[in-house]
């Protein structure tokens, strides 16, 4: 019997069909855009209502993020306005200016007007609200909202977070995705068990666990508001699901390719988001580690997984974000605690006992270690992604990949 998988596109037929599917599901989502567009700059301004996503401090005033169904964008507001996160606003933008581009990507525009609208209150309110009760300090509810409700973060925050490597662990993506679905998974598996056994033991139990654990996945995303990189793994998640059941080959860079282009076609202002582009990142090097790491040992994998990942997306994060410390170094070591503590608080919140591990965080977070800046050259960020995409197809130039890996860390951090 003949246990190999299949590959999702073997043809050159199925590649047209894909390739055409993808073009006019793009075209559809520009249009649809682009009659937004058109209604929001018909005329010089426009009314608004809006969530706000972010508050940035100015010396004289404050910049506020903030997304209607349609688009982000930012405008100024004054200091004497109180606003806050999840607040609903009614804004009358400065609209005629705005290029197509910029409607996309998110653009800054002046407002003439802007108030709080009291009574609405935005999906994310409520559990925002639970959770800050539970904490005094500023950062902490700071932290567990961006955790919890992929809230922006502060500038100082952020640095934090920067200075420990451990942006990636504060930002939702594909990682706290796959730890709720193991939570989830494993607190069906045996409820259902009984439930399976008793009224339909001719389903298949893996899979039902799956489809459910996939509907409260989707809820949490459409409640996170859509975070791209939340957003690319659930496509992952739920192509897993399809191929698996397809006996199609899962683990590929065509699925990770073909799930970039889904989201793209769907939503073409994601192009703008790092974020999303991170995320892809590190799943392709996840991808790379497993297609030449696979054949070791799974003790000397586990060793070895966080810490190769952390070293070969360097010099990727730092092509933009050029904060350097030593204490970078210990982000593998966070990144395997974090697969306890993430799921550990989550629970502490559902009791009303979050601050629990409030003095720790508040007291690593106090640490000023020496912080500097360090810039990818860009000759090199071509030359390393070039390499790593050749790295698919040759060992040699994995190991040359390794070589530059290295030597780039070496260079950061020596």
């Amino acid at each position: 019997m003949n246990n190999s998988k299949l590959t999702l596109l073997n043809q050159p037929s199925d590649y047209a069909f894909f390739i055409i599917a993808l073009l006019l599901l793009f075209s559809l989502s520009i249009f649809k855009h682009y009659q937004n567009y058109t209604v929001f700059t018909h005329n010089e301004i426009t009314p608004v209502e809006a969530m706000v996503q972010n508050i940035y401090e100015k010396d004289e005033y404050n910049v506020i993020k903030f997304s209607t169904d349609t688009f982000t964008a930012f405008t100024s507001v004054s200091k004497h306005k109180q606003l806050q996160q999840l607040d609903t606003v009614k804004l009358y933008l400065i609209s005629k200016q705005v290029s197509f581009f910029e409607y996309l990507k998110g653009f800054y525009t002046s407002n003439i007007k802007l108030y709080k609208l009291e009574a609405i209150k935005e999906k994310r309110a409520f559990v925002m609200q639970h959770i800050h009760t539970q904490h005094n300090s500023s950062s902490m509810k700071e932290l567990f909202g961006a955790l919890f409700l992929a809230l922006p973060i502060s500038k100082e925050l952020r640095e934090v977070c920067a200075n420990y490597g451990i942006s990636h662990l504060i930002a939702i993506s594909g990682f706290h995705l796959g730890l709720i679905s193991l939570f989830l998974y494993a607190l069906l598996y045996f409820p259902y068990g009984y439930v399976h056994q008793r009224f339909f033991p001719f389903r298949n139990r893996k899979l039902d666990i799956a489809l459910i654990t996939s509907v409260v996945l989707l809820s949490y995303l459409i409640f996170t508001d859509m975070v791209p990189s939340l957003l690319r793994a659930f496509v992952m998640f739920v192509l897993a699901l399809i191929f698996l059941r397809s006996n199609i080959k899962l683990l590929s860079y065509m699925t990770l390719l073909l799930t970039l282009l889904l989201i793209l076609s769907v939503f073409p202002e994601y192009l703008f988001s790092l974020a999303l582009w991170f995320s892809v990142a590190g799943v392709f090097y996840i991808f790379l580690f497993m297609q030449y790491f696979s054949s070791l040992p799974k003790t000397v994998q586990f060793i070895l997984f966080n810490a190769w990942i952390f070293l070969a997306m360097n010099p990727i994060t730092h092509a933009f974000f050029g904060a350097t410390s030593f204490l970078q170094l210990f982000s593998p070591f966070i990144t395997v605690a974090f697969t306890l503590f993430y799921p550990l608080v989550a629970l502490l919140h559902l009791i009303g006992q979050g601050d629990l591990l409030d003095g720790v965080l508040q007291w690593s977070f106090s640490i000023e270690p020496h912080a500097y800046m360090v810039m990818t050259p860009w000759w090199f960020l071509m030359l390393y992604v070039l390499v790593s995409f050749a790295a698919i197809k040759s060992r040699t130039l994995f190991m040359a990949l390794n070589i530059l890996m290295l030597g780039f860390n070496s260079w950061l951090f020596y």
